[in-house]
């Protein structure tokens, strides 16, 4: 399409749209300002009539909601409206309505959203319909809904205007009705358990409980910086130590990171806490939990994502993280005990190295470079190296590791879990490594949390605690193959700075 075809097109468009502001104005003129309803008595809705037509047939309903298309032939009209629940088609008669109403309902555009009183019935075609005897306008659309057989297809566009993408395609909504499914079913088998529900500080003085870049602001009064949530495991288990033995919080964290198709700068997670539990514990929760979600959101414990089954059914395979890597990519870090020999392995693999690397580091860079992505079927990878895991207990068998898992799935990681560190001196003398990790320029590091360490002085109980990334988990069960799809309103650069992006 050249310029001129271009400027034809936007011409047009600004025809059309003035053509729906012109109608406005007319019933402005007339007394009918839709704006001017404040509510509607709706009695039933499409699904119900459809699900119930036996007993509706013959029965006078109310309904509303959205023209999605409409085909006037003379003095009768058949309209689809749309509702929360689906489609249903209505007739509009002259001779039922009145010459007046019927001259104004033929004005009405696709997208306006309107009240209709009529009887149930079933068309020659045995389509279920209502013949209206009352049509009300409730809403005049100013804008138009694309094309009806394209649709809105543009993926930037559909995740900018979420409420025209589910206007236009509604098979979007079934992804979070989905999600809605999954997480009502998470709450209640945690309710279930004893788990209480509780909510934590979202802004907080340090940045804490996890390895991550954090969004920072400003408190004007306190004149202290803040920094949002990237995880909200330090309070949680402060609530261990005051006593409440079971409690999960799901919620927005925060990460001031890179976006792609499994990140978003804010996301849902969820995590819990039980006291005298440990990993294994952990691992007993998070495989019954999550196959849960699935039977319960979609029917069954096995999904299929992109092509590939994925059997969420307990028990859920397990290995360590160093047998992983010696299935993987050939490397046997029992036989490797100096970080020099880490260090040297990992040049010769090709492994990128980074400032102050240890043996541990070697490790885990080798699990991600060569191992995380074959983990396709549910497994559990365990006993992590110390120096990635700053917040678990060091294993009993070898100091070299902790007692902690990562739950994976379709090369995702779902789940991060331990038994929690309770020794207040060990816990401070990772949070001084963190800071040395800080030093060298590692800016997702830990801060010092020295109320935190105060907390495990008075005493932390042997704890398992968990975390769940339920966005991931929400894709494998809607086929999702970008988080975006398994968010309303997922986060996009403004169009005004794309447009000075490109005039620079």
């Amino acid at each position: 399409m050249n310029k001129d075809q271009q400027n034809e097109l936007v011409e047009d468009l600004s025809e059309v749209l003035q053509v729906r502001r012109d109608k406005l104005a007319k019933l402005q003129e007339m007394g009918r300002d839709p704006f001017h309803q404040s509510r509607y008595d709706r009695t039933s809705n499409s699904m119900a009539i459809k699900n119930n037509f036996d007993e509706m047939e013959g029965k006078i309903v109310k309904i509303a909601g959205r023209i999605m298309s409409k085909r006037i032939q003379g003095k009768a009209g058949f309209i689809d409206l749309q509702d929360q629940e689906g489609r249903i088609q209505c007739y509009v008669r002259l001779d039922r309505i009145g010459e007046e109403e019927y001259s104004i309902f033929s004005t009405y555009d696709i997208g306006d959203i309107i009240g209709l009183e009529g009887e149930v019935f079933k068309t020659k075609k045995e389509e279920i319909s209502v013949k209206a005897n009352n049509v009300v306008l409730l809403t005049k659309s100013l804008q138009i809904l694309p094309e009806k057989y394209h649709g809105l297809k543009d993926q930037d566009l559909r995740y900018r205007q979420r409420y025209v993408d589910l206007i236009v395609n509604p098979e979007v909504k079934n992804a979070f009705l989905i999600r809605t499914k999954a997480l009502k079913a998470l709450r209640s088998f945690l309710d279930e358990r004893g788990f209480l529900e509780v909510e934590t500080p979202i802004l907080n003085t340090i940045a804490g409980g996890a390895n991550a870049r954090p969004f920072i602001t400003h408190h004007n009064t306190l004149d202290i910086p803040m920094y949002l949530r990237i995880a909200n495991e330090l309070y949680l288990k402060r609530l261990i130590v005051g006593g409440f033995d079971k409690v999960y919080e799901m919620g927005r964290m925060f990460r001031n990171e890179g976006m792609s198709v499994k990140h978003n700068p804010e996301y849902t997670a969820m995590e819990l806490y039980q006291a005298y539990a440990d990993y294994t514990d952990m691992m007993d929760i998070t495989e019954n939990l999550i196959s849960h979600m699935a039977e319960v959101a979609t029917g069954s414990m096995v999904v299929n994502y992109q092509g590939t089954e994925i059997d969420f059914t307990p028990p859920w395979k397990r290995m360590t993280m160093e047998e992983c890597v010696k299935q993987y990519a050939g490397v046997d870090f029992s036989t490797i005990n100096t970080d020099e020999e880490a260090l040297a392995i990992a040049k010769e693999k090709g492994i990128e190295i980074t400032p102050g690397m240890r043996r541990g580091e070697v490790i885990n860079a080798f699990f991600e470079e060569f191992g995380e992505d074959k983990l396709i079927q549910p497994t559990f990878i365990t006993h992590h190296p110390v120096e990635i895991s700053p917040l678990a207990k060091r294993s009993v068998d070898d100091p070299r590791r902790t007692d902690r898992f990562e739950a994976f799935a379709n090369g995702w990681e779902l789940g991060n879990a331990f038994s929690e560190l309770n020794d207040p001196i060990d816990q401070k003398g990772r949070f001084m490594d963190q800071l040395r990790k800080k030093e060298l320029g590692d800016d997702e590091a830990c801060d010092m949390d020295e109320d935190f360490i105060n907390a495990l002085e008075v005493g932390l109980p042997p704890t398992g605690g968990l975390g769940i990334g339920i966005d991931r988990t929400i894709m494998l069960l809607t086929n999702s193959t970008t988080i975006r799809d398994v968010l309303l309103f997922p986060t996009m650069k403004p169009i005004e700075t794309n447009k000075k992006s490109d005039e620079e």
